[in-house]
């Protein structure tokens, strides 16, 4: 049987016989069809226009209140998710006739698109608006001064350490260092320096207990490299020493030395000589000669002092080698016998020479600096000169 109605007849799924639409109903949720008591219907074109466009009103309002990208985000999600209005209603398609089906679909569709063509528009202003933003807390005064960045450099000391240290090497020596906290055995008895010597008072040394001390030069390293007796030994042996002194323009009580030794057989006075001489006209330059003075030092036999002609005057006097044309920069010697036999060589068969250098002299002479004391102060404006 059929019944008449305002506009036209619904067909529905679960009936074999058409009922009549209520036109005038509303549903709590969105789907394209409505209930009554006797069965299911689906909504008329105008009723489905009207729940798109409120849809769509309520995307729009929510799309402009939306203050930054991840609230735009969720509107996104509540408007076209899986549990959004418009996912709703393509979900009950499955109920709709196939007559009706592609004119809801299209409806819902152009709803979407325009809800999406919406949410990118506003998220395309929002990125806008945070470039813009972060461009001008990001801006660059170019008009400003580069930042300057202070560049650290080597001190006058390791300058001039580094280029004796290359210059003995040439010369096929090796660098060995030692410790700087020695026993008195080393320091002093290893090197021929006996127990009544001046140099082991107190005053002059800084002991740490009875037998262990701060080493006053570096020769004790020597004595260490003699006892493993690999010979032939060609070494210097670079470190701080400290000794009791008051602070003034030419003493501290911490400073450098640098000291070689060559053991090996048939080593001559001469031997040493020219190594010397080698090492000063490298270091102070070609035109520079050498002067070997007497002396007496307890692990040498027999001792010199060199002098080297004076660098600024040629040799021919002024105020930086008081008016005597030379100035004197180490000590030297043969090793002494008793010191190669406590170290275990035997003497009649190998013998050799030694020679101590004192860093900070070298440093002072070939800068021209009249006070030990500005290489400790860590004053910039006298660093960044070198």
């Amino acid at each position: 049987m059929y019944l008449r109605r305002r506009k036209r007849v619904a067909y529905v799924t679960s009936f074999k016989c058409p009922v009549i639409g209520n036109v005038g109903g509303t549903a709590d949720y969105v789907r394209p069809f409505q209930e009554t008591e006797t069965g299911r219907f689906f909504m008329e074109d105008e009723q489905m226009n009207e729940k798109l466009e409120q849809i769509k009103a309520e995307a729009m309002a929510k799309i402009k209140a939306a203050s930054d990208l991840d609230a735009l985000n969720d509107v996104r999600v509540s408007q076209l998710g899986k549990k959004g209005a418009l996912t709703s209603i393509l979900k009950g398609m499955k109920d709709v006739s196939a007559e009706e089906r592609p004119k809801i679909g299209q409806m819902v569709n152009e709803a979407r698109a325009e809800i999406e063509a919406a949410l990118e528009a506003q998220k395309k202003a929002m990125e806008s608006k945070v470039r813009e933003a972060k461009m001008k807390s990001e801006v660059i005064d170019v008009t400003l001064p580069a930042k300057k960045l202070k560049v650290g450099h080597k001190h006058p000391n390791m300058i001039a350490l580094e280029e004796m240290e290359d210059i003995f090497i040439g010369m096929g020596y090796e660098v060995v260092e030692g410790p700087e906290v020695e026993k008195d055995y080393y320091n002093f008895e290893a090197l021929n320096i006996p127990a009544d010597h001046p140099a082991k008072d107190e005053q002059d040394t800084f002991y740490v207990n009875g037998d262990i001390l701060l080493r006053t030069q570096t020769s004790s390293a020597q004595v260490h490299e003699m006892e493993k007796g690999r010979i032939p030994i060609k070494m210097i042996s670079p470190g701080r020493v400290f000794r009791a002194d008051e602070v003034d323009a030419t003493h501290s009580p911490s400073f450098h030395q640098v000291e070689g030794l060559l053991i090996d057989e048939h080593v001559t006075f001469a031997d040493l000589k020219g190594t010397l001489a080698e090492f000063s006209k490298e270091m102070f330059g070609a035109d520079t000669k050498v002067k070997f003075r007497p002396h007496h030092f307890p692990f040498t036999e027999p001792s010199a002092e060199m002098d080297v002609s004076c660098f600024k005057c040629g040799g021919k006097g002024c105020r930086f080698c008081k008016g005597s044309g030379w100035i004197e920069i180490l000590g030297c010697g043969m090793v002494h016998p008793h010191v190669l036999e406590m170290s275990g060589i035997d003497p009649e068969k190998y013998n050799g020479f030694a020679f101590g250098i004192g860093l900070e002299r070298i440093a002072l002479l070939k800068y021209e600096i009249d006070d030990m004391r500005l290489l400790y102060e860590n004053d910039i404006r006298f660093l960044n000169q070198f």
